[in-house]
Order: C-alpha cells, then structure tokens, then sequence
C-alpha cells in the first residue's frame, strides 16, 4: 500500500472519525441482527442481501440495472453491462466459498475471484497484470501502478491480513478494498473484485457472519462521484484521506444495513 501498507492497521482505527465510524456501523449491524425477523428466516435475507449487492457492485462498475432485471435475467454473456452484472452475481456467490482460505492465502483468493469474474481462460485472466499490459477499469481514473509496484504492495497486503491482529473489521475492510482499487491488479474487473474481497472481510471478521449487510448496496447509493473521491482521499495516504475513505465504507455498510432491515420488514408484514 506505498506508505500505507507499512502501516498496522490497528493504527488507521484510531484516525480522526473512524472510531466514531467503527461504533456506528457495529449497533447497525447489531439491530439488524437482532430483528426478529433474522431468527426465523435468516437464509432468506442472506440471498436477497448477495442479490441486491451483486446488483449494487455491478452498477459501480457501470451497469446500474433495476433490482428486478437482475433477479429475472438469465442471459449474462451478450455484451459488456450484461457481463458485468453476471461476474458481480458469480463473485457473490462464490465470496462464501472462500473464507477459510483468505486469512492463510490471500492472494490465491483474489487470483480465484478474477476467474470467475471473467469467466475466460484467457492467458490474463486470474493472475496480477504485467508490464504494458492495459487495465479497463474507467471509473476509476487515479494513476496506475506499475507491475512491479503492485507486486509489493500485493505482497504487503497479505502479510497484513496472514499476520491478523486487532484492527476492527471494518478498517481492515476498508484497507483492503481502497488498497485493490488503487493497484488495479488485474486487466479487468478490479472494482468487482475489490468490493467481493470487502465483502469476504465483513463476513469472515464475524462482523456480519451471515452476510446480511452488503456494503455493495451502500457504495451504489452514495454513488460513483462520490466513490471516486473518498479513494481519491484513501490514495493520498493521508490521515484525513484514509480517515474518510474508511468512513465512506462504513456508511455504505450502514446503508446495507438499512437496506436488509428494510427487507426484514416487509417479510415481517407478509407474515402478519
């Protein structure tokens, strides 16, 4: 992470609003827990939660499709809004196939999620791009590291997460998040990717075990204006930058958190 993977993650807790971020977002996630709806039909509110973020992370990535278009749609290989839609609903789906391998191998995970985001075997597909190799990612627009650059900072990265420690669970998400879309590893589907791997944090923390809160729907309801410059700020690698892309995260899984309790509720008056 240049400057900032050097840097225990513990430390970033403790930048200027992010405690008051990591409290929020710990009783949000608590509430929506707590709702007796989730006692019951807890597997339920999980796979509308991967649906409407799969649906959240493909908008971010420029396929912004209605709920329902998403959840009829059986075709996703046509052109590239469709392709983007179908890699987010692959990579939600497999992100829970993951999380015992993510703490012992990181990497390997982040190689796997490129895989099935592009659904290829192309000779780029599932392994950290190289020398003068291009990367379609038009959103985001910062200045891309070099091959070997993303080497070591890939590297850092995974030392941090293998090494754990007690950083909250969301900055460890957000870390790794800001971190992958600042490399942009891969040729493709970074952004996809980055948010599955935030996802994968969340749940494999114990943060949000079942997976109820998809940080995905929050990122999309903020938007993509401001998306870009909360990373802008995580780039910066400055206390002020890192503090409000780490309290962007946390509003977006705030916003998940709404989004799913919304869902309880309704599933509550169809049961009244």
């Amino acid at each position: 992470m240049s400057t900032n993977a050097a840097d225990p993650l513990v430390a970033l807790g403790g930048l200027p609003g992010v405690p008051d971020a990591v409290d929020s977002v710990r009783k949000a996630v608590d509430r929506v827990y707590g709702h007796r709806v989730m006692r019951r039909r807890s597997n339920e509110i999980t796979s509308e939660a991967a649906l409407r973020g799969a649906r959240g992370s493909a908008a971010l990535s420029g396929a912004d499709w209605a709920l329902e278009e998403v959840r009829r749609r059986t075709d996703f290989g046509s052109e590239s809004e469709a392709r983007a839609v179908g890699a987010a609903l692959r990579l939600t789906a497999e992100a829970g196939q993951l999380l015992s391998i993510w703490r012992q191998s990181p990497l390997r995970v982040l190689a796997r999620l490129h895989l099935v985001a592009a659904a290829d075997a192309g000779d780029a597909v599932g392994r950290p791009r190289r020398h003068g190799e291009p990367v379609d990612e038009p959103l985001i627009e910062l200045p891309l590291p070099d091959a070997d650059e993303v080497a070591g900072r890939l590297d850092g990265l995974s030392r941090l997460i293998i090494a754990g420690g007690s950083a909250p669970a969301l900055v460890t998400a957000a870390i790794v998040h800001g971190e992958l879309l600042a490399l942009r590893p891969f040729t493709s589907y970074n952004g996809l990717v980055a948010r599955t791997a935030e996802r994968i944090v969340l749940i494999g923390s114990g943060l949000d075990p079942k997976a109820v809160c998809p940080s995905e729907v929050g990122h999309a309801e903020l938007g993509r204006a401001a998306y870009a410059a909360a990373l802008d700020g995580y780039a910066s690698g400055t206390p002020q930058g890192m503090a409000a892309w780490i309290t962007h995260c946390g509003k977006a899984v705030e916003l998940g958190v709404r989004e799913s309790t919304a869902v309880c509720e309704a599933l509550q008056r169809g049961a009244a």
